[in-house]
């Protein structure tokens, strides 16, 4: 093992050129520092200095070291500034909000992970319905929100000083119940299919639902059952019982607690996009942590429903 306080001094030789501006700039005496170099060559079996003159000049053995130290202290460096920055997480507390199914199915284990990595930190979840989620991120009701909005929609910008990082982007498909005809065949089903099929939809005055209405109503969908509530989990139990179909991002149709037949559909443009709100100007290390922890779990979740 090498000292990085021997590595340093072996850098600043080399690039000062003589054991004694070396010293002046590091703040040794000159026989201090060349003890430091004495140890750094017993401990490297190989003589790195030679003394001339008019200074010192590096052995083909110090050539090979100083890159390798250049190296070992820009990573020193680089562990030091990122420990600093998680100073913050000792302690303190850390709000987020979430929808209910990235709260139900994607949430708990990075909280989990976040936890047992800074125990000190507070933590507390609070559920909101898109797009309330970046109006409490806005007036500072939590730090960061998981959010969604659904293709086809209506953009909604999001409040000012309040931005959306994308996280995942993903399918609806079709839910039916068990040994429907609808989610028996193979490959993706038409929209046309659907025209006539009792359709059950959530949370009607959901901004997030009208356009994806719009173009399964388009396609000939009638809505026969309209479920008053914004629970994905509800509007399963429906299907699941019989009442009709119902179109669901495909995450909610993989982690549904009731039986479930599911079928992909064609075009598979009616999707749902989930970011995470927060605020730039007002970000603390335990949020940025935790979104980077969104980011990995995110990018690893692929529903296969």
């Amino acid at each position: 093992m090498y000292d990085p306080t021997r590595l340093a001094a072996l850098v600043a030789v080399a690039e000062a050129g003589s054991i004694t501006r070396a010293a002046a700039r590091l703040g040794y005496t000159a026989p201090a520092l060349s003890q430091q170099l004495a140890k750094l060559e017993r401990e490297a079996g190989a003589a790195l200095l030679v003394r001339h003159h008019r200074g010192t000049r590096l052995t083909a053995a110090g050539e090979l070291l100083l890159v390798r130290a250049r190296r070992v202290l820009d990573e020193l460096a680089q562990a030091r500034h990122e420990l600093s920055r998680l100073a913050g997480l000792s302690g303190g507390r850390l709000r987020v909000g979430t929808f209910m199914t990235a709260g139900t199915h994607l949430l708990p284990p990075v909280l989990s992970a976040f936890r047992r990595a800074h125990p000190d930190v507070e933590l507390s979840v609070t559920e909101y319905v898109p797009p309330q989620a970046a109006e409490a991120v806005a007036v500072g009701e939590v730090d960061l929100a998981l959010t969604h909005v659904y293709v086809p929609g209506e953009a909604m910008p999001p409040p000012d000083g309040v931005r959306l990082e994308p996280l995942l982007t993903e399918e609806l498909v079709l839910v039916t119940v068990p040994g429907h005809a609808l989610s028996a065949g193979p490959g993706r089903l038409p929209l046309t299919a659907l025209a006539g099929q009792p359709l059950v939809s959530m949370a009607p005055a959901n901004p997030n639902r009208r356009e994806v209405e719009a173009a399964l109503a388009a396609a000939g969908a009638s809505v026969a059952v309209r479920c008053e509530s914004p629970s994905y989990a509800v509007a399963c139990a429906l299907v699941s019982a019989g009442l009709g179909v119902a179109v669901v991002p495909e995450m909610v149709a993989e982690g549904a607690v009731t039986p479930l037949g599911v079928r992909r559909l064609d075009p598979p443009e009616l999707r749902r996009r989930i970011a995470v709100a927060h605020r730039p100007d007002a970000g603390s290390p335990a949020a940025d942590t935790l979104r980077a922890l969104l980011r990995g779990a995110f990018a690893r979740h692929s529903p296969a429903p």
